[in-house]
C-alpha cells in the first residue's frame, strides 16, 4: 500500500478565513518511510502572516514572498500524492477541511482520495488515556523532535511519518492493509 503522510501550516485555525502557508508530505511504502520521496513547498497567502503565526511556525512573510500561490501548490501536492492513501494528524478536523476550502476558494476541481486521520491509530492503541495530539503520541513512542522544528510542516511531517510507522507496526504486521478504517476527502485534481 502506498501512503503519503502530510502536514499543513496555515495563517490561523479557520479553513474558511485562513490560508495555507506550507505543505509537506513524505511517501511510505510497505511500512518504510521513503525520505527521498519528500514534498515541501511554502505557499504565498493573499494576506500577510501575523507576527503570532510567524513566531509559532517560524514561517515569515519573507519565506512566502516568492512562493507559489495556493492554486499551484495544491496542484503540485496532488500530483505528488497521486492515488496514495493520505494520512495527517488531526487531519479530519484541520488539514482536509483546509485543502477542501482552499480548492474551493481557488476554483480548483477536486478529486476524491482515501484518507486516515492518524489520531485514529493513537486512539486504537491507547484508547481514552491522555490526549492524542502529536506531542502526546511522540511522548508515548519516545520520539523527540531533535533536528526538526515543531509547527513547521517539514519537521512535523518527518516526526509524524515515524510515529505512523511505529503505530502501524504495533497495530498490524500487514502493511498492505490499513489497521484503522479509511475515510475520504478531496484534494485538487492532479491533471
Amino acid at each position: 500500500m502506498e501512503v503519503v503522510i502530510f502536514d499543513l501550516e496555515t495563517t490561523g485555525l479557520s479553513p474558511y478565513r485562513d490560508e495555507i502557508i506550507q505543505i509537506a508530505g513524505v511517501r511510505m511504502k510497505s511500512g518504510a518511510v521513503l525520505e527521498s520521496e519528500f514534498f515541501s513547498t511554502y505557499v504565498k497567502p493573499r494576506g500577510r502572516i501575523s507576527p503570532f503565526i510567524a513566531s509559532y511556525t517560524g514561517i515569515t512573510n519573507a519565506h512566502v514572498e516568492n512562493a507559489p500561490g495556493a492554486r499551484e501548490a495544491l496542484h503540485a501536492f496532488s500530483q505528488f500524492a497521486g492515488d496514495a492513501l493520505l494520512i495527517a494528524h488531526n487531519g479530519q478536523r484541520f488539514d482536509m477541511p483546509f485543502i477542501r476550502e482552499s480548492c474551493a476558494r481557488e476554483g480548483l476541481p477536486t478529486r476524491p482520495v482515501r484518507f486516515v486521520d492518524s489520531m485514529a491509530f493513537s486512539r486504537r492503541l491507547w484508547g481514552g488515556r491522555g490526549g492524542h495530539g502529536l506531542d502526546n503520541v511522540m511522548s508515548r513512542l519516545q520520539l523527540t523532535s531533535d533536528g526538526h522544528r515543531r509547527h513547521d510542516a517539514r519537521g512535523d511531517v518527518s516526526i509524524l511519518a515515524e510515529a505512523v510507522r511505529r503505530m502501524w507496526a504495533q497495530l498490524s504486521t500487514d502493511f498492505y492493509a490499513c489497521p484503522v478504517p479509511c475515510g475520504s476527502g478531496v484534494i485538487a485534481h492532479g491533471a
